[in-house]
């Protein structure tokens, strides 16, 4: 799935490049866009009792990006096994060039902050992340 990123003014430090904190935002951008490419929207999700929290985030920076550059976010399940979702990003710019790459891994809570069985409570859910999976 793709989410596509125009890089704001504000987002860019003194050295005329985007700060590195930027490239984390935008992971989480692309992947509640992913969510909703795959009909699994965050607001659905939490109207059912789902919170997803980020566990660790990792990123390796390529290409600085400048202001009004176009970034294109490729996310790809990484793995899923229904306790944690690990998911890559590819950033890619205008020339198809990498930028940057990442991983996040993310749990499913209930709202009192528990883990979810998510094959036993939510088995669609589960299913379709499941599909998902890359397995390159």
């Amino acid at each position: 799935m793709d989410y596509l990123h125009i890089v704001q003014y504000y987002e860019t430090d003194k050295m005329g490049i985007t700060h590195h904190s930027n490239y984390i935002r935008w992971m989480e951008e692309a992947r509640v866009d992913f969510l909703s490419q795959i009909g699994w929207e965050f607001a659905k999700l939490e109207a059912m009792g789902i919170v997803s929290p980020v566990l660790t985030v990792s990123c390796d920076y390529k290409l600085p990006t400048r202001f009004s550059d176009k970034v294109h976010i490729k996310v790809t399940v990484k793995e899923y096994k229904g306790v944690k979702l690990f998911l890559n990003y590819e950033m890619k710019n205008e020339e198809g060039k990498i930028v940057c790459t990442g991983t996040t891994s993310h749990a499913f809570l209930n709202t009192e902050g528990k883990p979810i069985r998510m094959k036993q409570e939510f088995p669609e859910l589960f299913d379709t992340l499941c599909s998902l999976v890359d397995e390159a």
